[in-house]
């Protein structure tokens, strides 16, 4: 492979690259391992393992890119987002070295996914901690970030207010005691907490 022309783009770090014969591609520093960007000039010339380096790059630059196109639409976390990246057929390798890259840059973070999808999660359902906990778990959020997003979540909002909304909502729907507890336990509420608004509100 010979390049024909180097230029950077609008993604820091990210270089276009022309190459005298095939398709424009893109590199960065971080994926290319045994080859320093400086020795990629118009004119250099690249065979072997070089060559397949450089592709290399560029299909992980072309990951990378697609992923930054879901993230700037709302927050993802790595589970999901490698998951919607496979449906697209591209190969897990090199999914994993740029999402790899946008955590270590903070563009794709686990806790900040947890902490918007909890957010977002409150405007339409009434839910405790147990409820809350697994389901971002559900979503491969791992067990300990997850527990800190919900500490942090109840920290701001109060469940047995939460509780008592998910009871109004459930006495609506004309549950009798025996299947209001048994709904709000599957909501994620703790028992002493329930009985404790049932006998409030009764």
């Amino acid at each position: 492979m010979k390049i024909k022309a180097i230029e950077p783009t609008s993604y820091e770090g990210m270089y276009k690259l022309t190459p005298e014969q095939g398709v424009v591609f893109y590199a960065r520093q971080e994926y290319l391992p045994g080859i320093t960007l400086d020795a990629v000039q118009p004119g250099s010339e690249f065979k072997d393992n070089d060559e397949e380096a450089l592709i290399d790059a560029g299909l992980i630059c072309a990951v990378e890119i697609k992923a930054v196109s879901y993230l700037a639409r709302s927050e993802q976390c790595k589970f999901g987002l490698k998951r919607k990246l496979l449906a697209k057929q591209y190969k897990a390798e090199y999914i994993d070295k740029a999402l790899s890259f946008l955590e270590s840059k903070n563009y794709l973070s686990d806790e900040r996914y947890a902490a918007a999808w909890l957010n977002d999660r409150r405007i339409n359902h009434y839910e405790g901690q147990t409820k809350l906990l697994l389901e971002l778990q559900a979503r491969g959020i791992d067990k300990a970030i997850a527990a800190d997003a919900v500490k942090e979540f109840f920290t701001e909002n109060d469940e047995e207010e939460i509780c008592k909304k998910a009871y109004e909502r459930f006495v609506k729907k004309g549950k009798s005691e025996d299947k209001l507890i048994e709904a709000l336990l599957k909501a994620g509420f703790a028992y002493k907490m329930i009985k404790r608004v049932i006998e409030e509100n009764d």
